[in-house]
């Protein structure tokens, strides 16, 4: 296989900020390829400062290991991010751009979509919810109104949680779900979930710090909604910790390390009878259509990455009020990528 790579920084629409003042005008993402004869596959993760792994650093392990990660025969994907996972054991976001352009280039090579390859029958697909970070009251209503949605996901954590909300149901009949990244406290999660219900809330992600397994214990006995996890499942590993203190998981792909270990995690969830969804890390429709080949197997899921971004790096996903459809007839299912994106980086020849 030839390596490719590609550093890019994607703009956001509007300044995206969650809980505790954390605010991004741009999301910094690696794009990957891998070639195989006449094939190409894509893949894509994110960096999130908040775990550490810059894209440089995505870079600089692959120079260290470029000869390595070429020379594997693909012959299986599975396979594919074991070896990566021993190559890069303490990078997950590099093992899992890596790993989605091996099962993309993988999906080509045998002609079929991946989720046509794991016998996943495009039927009972859920819509994906759409965004709106923290801002004042007044932007928040406005990005709510200037993109009408079937689903809502609101981020809070701030000292106005319940007149958000409530601003924003004055506005929509549309379903609204909570973000809470890691923003509350047990005191105030057990006060303000009883006001969300009220407010048509559906579920809440993440309310409590993603150490505090205590609180998580009492909340998960008293919440009137149910609790998903985000930061406090990362990897495959998390989904026992979590059954007991929350009912479902958020599976974020470049967090677990790729579309293999995902596949893992669905399925250990289902065996605890806990709820699934896939989220976003604001990838563009690469990482996007990787999230979207799942949606036979979820039940929920946050993909609006390219709705959120002003710049996309590939096209062939697309979006119709929640309604999610991969154009492509193979691997991934993106169509096209944007030309900057096409072109190898001079240094990763």
């Amino acid at each position: 296989m030839k390596l490719h790579y590609h550093k890019n920084e994607l703009p956001f629409q509007y300044p995206f900020t969650i809980s505790n003042g954390r605010t991004k005008t741009q999301q910094p993402s690696l794009s990957v390829s891998l070639e195989l004869g006449p094939f190409t596959g894509y893949g894509e993760a994110p960096a999130i400062t908040y775990y550490h792994i810059s894209v440089d650093d995505m870079i600089a392990d692959i120079e260290s290991k470029k000869t390595l990660i070429e020379k594997f025969a693909l012959i299986d994907p599975a396979r594919y991010w074991h070896y990566l996972h021993h190559l890069f054991p303490a990078n997950p976001f590099l093992v899992c751009a890596l790993d989605m352009a091996g099962w993309d280039l993988f999906g080509k090579m045998r002609g079929k979509l991946l989720y046509e390859l794991w016998d996943t029958p495009w039927i009972n697909t859920p819509p994906t919810d759409y965004t709106i970070a923290i801002d004042t009251i007044e932007v928040m209503v406005e990005k709510m109104k200037a993109r009408p949605w079937p689903i809502y996901k609101i981020k809070l954590g701030t000292d106005e949680d319940i007149e958000i909300v409530a601003a924003l149901r004055k506005h929509t009949d549309a379903k609204l779900r909570i973000d809470a990244n890691a923003g509350w406290t047990l005191e105030e999660a057990l006060n303000k979930i009883p006001q969300l219900k009220d407010l048509g809330v559906e579920f809440i992600e993440q309310p409590l710090a993603k150490d505090n397994w205590d609180g998580m214990k009492v909340l998960f006995e008293k919440s009137e909604l149910p609790l998903f996890a985000d930061e406090s499942c990362v990897s495959e590993h998390d989904v026992d910790k979590c059954h007991g203190h929350f009912h479902g998981i958020n599976i974020k792909l470049t967090k677990c390390s790729g579309i293999t270990p995902a596949l893992r995690m669905v399925k250990r969830a289902r065996e605890l009878d806990m709820q699934v969804m896939m989220g976003s890390m604001n990838e563009s429709s690469i990482g996007s259509a990787a999230i979207a080949n799942f949606l036979p197997q979820i039940d929920h899921v946050d993909m609006d990455g390219p709705l959120l971004l002003s710049e996309d790096l590939a096209t062939g996903l697309e979006f119709n009020y929640g309604e999610v459809t991969l154009k492509g007839r193979a691997g991934l299912g993106i169509t096209e990528l944007n030309r900057r994106d096409a072109e190898p980086q001079r240094n990763a020849e």
